[in-house]
This record gives structure tokens, sequence and C-alpha cells, in this order.
């Protein structure tokens, strides 16, 4: 039962990539800020697997013997969202970044919103999820008119209250958003945001969906299924590539519940690739630069790697990396150009190496393409023989 275990620590960066400055980003450090500001901080059995051999992180030195085979890895697609990441890991790379809209979406986009979706809108321009509800929730909660906003990302975001629009409706409205942002306006995502609560006390429920627009080319996910193998997914990845590529996905609501189901899909007998995202570094800490909760989350899955390196079988890899960083001590909330960590076990092999600094998130895709013996990706190098 060959098998690729693929877990993505969403928004955990090891450094800003040399054209950092361009984006704003030239002393991120994800992980090793966030690791500095917090008293205490240790990461006792990824040390082991060789995550302080990529970087110097304060209470994670590096380990003489690294159990994995340990990099990092750049991004060589303009942009740093989140599609972007999971795309060019699965063998697209973008020449082009999605637009951004740091003055608001345009006054004729939004009009032709309100007249299809039958609501007026509120907001309208760059913000923090969370701070957006609280200032605008009550005024949402009295008109019944839609909070819109965007980021630094390329996204178009929807939040309802979920007294004000029953959840299947705000997401028949993104879906009306998604058909007008084409062309210059098509953003990667629109994602619906339902909340619940009153205000003083609003809450996000579990509700988000995210609206992508579709990769423009084959990834390797396609390659997998028509190959006969499966692609079973753990978190919000099938909404990520449009629904495409996936046998099953399993969302949820938080890393303890991704955490848990990694196990489980492990256990299970199917022969394919796991892909796994545990998105709370980015969206619960980076978003809102909680360098506490973003060191937290990473020793909770710290305990668990463990667990999964005793459930690797000698047919199987294990890959741990990230779509891009977020570093929570920064002024900014938003994503930010980083290099990411690449650790790699093969149950093979009891020592890792050093796979060195890679050019592009695609040497994963192509790698997992090597393993199964698929066709070879556009982009990216296999670095296989290294592990086996």
């Amino acid at each position: 039962m060959a098998r690729v275990i693929l877990i993505i620590l969403d928004g955990v960066g090891v450094g800003a990539l040399p054209d950092a400055a361009e984006y704003g980003d030239e002393d991120a450090n994800s992980v090793a800020h966030a690791a500095a500001a917090f008293e205490g901080f240790r990461l006792p059995n990824l040390r082991k697997m060789g995550l302080g051999n990529i970087a110097p992180i304060s209470g994670v030195p590096p380990a003489r013997e690294p159990i994995c085979a340990y990099g990092k890895m750049g991004e060589v697609s303009a942009g740093k969202d989140t599609t972007t990441g999971h795309w060019e890991m699965m063998g697209v790379v973008l020449d082009e970044p999605f637009p951004v809209f740091p003055e608001g979406f345009p006054a004729d986009l939004i009009q032709a919103f309100e007249r299809r979706s039958g609501r007026k809108t509120i907001g309208n321009k760059p913000a923090s999820g969370t701070r957006i509800i609280e200032e605008l929730g009550p005024r949402h909660l009295q008109t019944g008119e839609l909070i819109i906003y965007t980021s630094a990302d390329s996204v178009f975001q929807v939040a309802a209250h979920v007294d004000v629009m029953p959840v299947d409706e705000l997401h028949r409205i993104c879906e009306i958003a998604r058909s007008l942002l084409t062309g210059p306006l098509q953003v990667s995502r629109v994602i619906a945001r339902p909340f619940s609560g009153e205000p003083g006390d609003f809450v996000r429920t579990a509700d988000r969906k995210d609206f992508s627009v579709e990769p423009p080319e084959s990834t390797l996910l396609d390659s997998i299924l028509d190959a006969g193998m499966q692609v079973r997914g753990v978190g919000k990845l099938d909404d990520i590539f449009a629904q495409r590529g996936f046998t099953a996905c399993s969302h949820v609501s938080n890393n303890t519940e991704g955490i848990e189901l990694i196990k489980q899909e492990m256990r299970a007998r199917f022969e394919g690739l796991l892909f796994a995202n545990l998105i709370d570094f980015d969206m619960k800490y980076g978003h809102r630069n909680d360098s506490e909760g973003y060191a937290r989350a990473l020793m909770e899955f710290d305990e668990a790697a463990p667990d999964y390196l005793d459930l690797l079988s000698d047919q199987e890899l294990l890959i741990i990396t990230s779509d891009h960083g977020n570093d929570p001590t920064t002024p900014s909330t938003d994503h930010s150009r980083e290099y990411v960590p690449l650790l790699v076990k093969s149950a093979r092999r009891e020592r890792g190496t050093c796979l060195g600094t890679r050019e592009t998130f695609a040497d994963v895709g192509q790698t997992i393409a090597a393993f199964f013996r698929l066709p070879v990706l556009k982009a990216g190098k296999s670095f296989l023989g290294d592990l086996l």
C-alpha cells in the first residue's frame, strides 16, 4: 500500500525569502520570532526530526543525527497566498500574482454584487476578520447589510450573522461573487465567513467555506486519481483546489481535530496521498498577531509527531512542510513571504540527510510523482533519491 502523508503547517515560515522586501516582509521569521517571544518554548520531537537544523530557533537546537531528511523551500510563484502555495506544491507555478485590493473593491463590482445578491453591503476594505465583525456586526444585525472585506491576500470575504442569513444562503451569495470576480478582478478565493453571538461577543463559526478558482492546468492530484489511487484530504484542501482532485476530504474546526484525523486516516487502508492542512497557525494566531497561541500550537503538533512516525510503514513517506509564513510578531496581520520548512521521513532510513534549500515548493510534488512512478510534473526537482 504505497502512500505519502503530506502535512501542511499552514502559515509556518522559517525566514524571509530574498524577495521578501517587495512584499513588505523583509524581517519576517514566523517560527523563530514566535519561539523567542514565548518563554519555555520547546519542540523536542521536531528537534529530533531536524527542525533546528533548518534555521536557528530558540529552544530548538540542531540535532546531531536528525531522524528525518531536512531542508527548506523557496516559492517561485508570484504571491504569498494559500492558493498559490498549495498549487505550486502540486506542480502549478503562477507567473502573475492574483490581484489584491488594498483600497477595497471597485464600486461597479460592489454595485453588481448588490444587484445580484439582493443585499446592500458595508465595509469593502482590508481588515482583520475578527475586528471587522466587531466593528460592523451590530449594524449588520440591524440592517441586514452584508459585511464585505479583503486583506493583503487575494480574497473577497463575505461575513454574515447566522441569525441574519442562513449558512446555505451565504454560500449561495458567495457563488454569485465568484461568478462576478473574473478577468482582472479574479481573486484567488471568495470566502464565506458566518458568525454568531452578540455585540461584544461575536464568534466566527466553523462553517467557513472557500470558493477558489480552478487550477489552470492539471495538478499532481489529478495524476494520482488518473492512476487509480486515492487522494484523501484533511482540512480545507478541496476548497483550495475548487473541489478537484480529491477522493474525499474531511473539514475540521481546529488543529486538535486535524491532528487526530490524520492518525485515523493513516490507520485506514488505501493507496495514494493523504493530504492534510492544519490551519490554526495561520487563521487563529498569525492573522491575530497571537505569538503565544502560535507557539503553543507548534508545541501541540510536536507532541503528536511521534505518533505519525510510529504509524509510518515501509511503503510510506511522511512529508511535513508549509505554504507560506504568517509572522505573529510583526505589525502586519497578513501572510509573509518566507521559506518554509521541509521534514521528510522514510521508514527505510533511520537517519536523515540534508536536502538543502529547494528552489520551489514544486519539489514536493515532483518527489511524490516519482514515488508513485507518475508522469513528471512541469516544475520541480525530485529529492526521492536522497531519501531511499
